[in-house]
């Protein structure tokens, strides 16, 4: 049984707030308090990706050097090279990302071009329906019989009603006859 891929498209926010390289980093803090968000994306004067400033950035970079947001730009306090994903990589690969580079968010790129980012909150929004695909997937691999192992309705051979048929060779038995066939065997 195939069970269908969970792509980044389908978690990320495709509207990503970003911020010149040159301006000051009081500026992206700014953004992110009014946005209600925790990181801004910095690009080029061509609107390329090139970091991204996160409160921790702000904390670390500028805040625990007693220095001022109004100091330094965002290209002297961003993480810079960008790791990113594409939208069609599979949600589990961009996870495995993150964890390997101890990072909570992934900028989102297609074609060079900034299409939105997936951040752990996203991936934390939709964790309950992934556990459940991911067991549904699991016992289905484990044996064919997690789909037919048991149903009600009429035994096929015979007749009877039961709630509790299994399929034996193709055709659904209740117990009794389960049990007549496999003697026969």
């Amino acid at each position: 049984m195939r069970v269908p891929e969970v792509k980044v498209s389908d978690v990320m926010s495709s509207s990503v707030v970003t911020v010149r390289d040159e301006y000051k980093a009081r500026e992206a803090a700014k953004l992110m308090n009014e946005h209600d968000i925790g990181c801004v994306v910095v690009v080029d004067s061509q609107g390329r990706p090139v970091g991204i400033v996160t409160e921790r950035d702000l904390v670390s970079r500028v805040m625990a050097k007693g220095m001022s947001g109004d100091e330094v730009t965002c290209r002297d306090v961003m993480s810079s090279p960008l790791i990113t994903v594409e939208p069609r990589t599979p949600l589990t690969h961009a996870m495995s990302k993150m964890a390997k580079h101890g990072i909570r968010r992934l900028v989102v790129l297609e074609r060079d071009k900034l299409k939105g980012i997936v951040t752990e909150r996203d991936i934390l929004r939709v964790a309950p329906a992934l556990i459940e695909i991911l067991v549904f997937k699991s016992e289905a691999e484990e044996g064919e019989n997690y789909l037919k192992e048991v149903q009600a309705g009429e035994c096929e051979f015979c007749g009877e009603w039961s709630e509790d048929l299994r399929e034996v060779n193709g055709h659904f038995l209740c117990e009794e006859c389960r049990s007549e066939y496999s003697a026969r065997d």
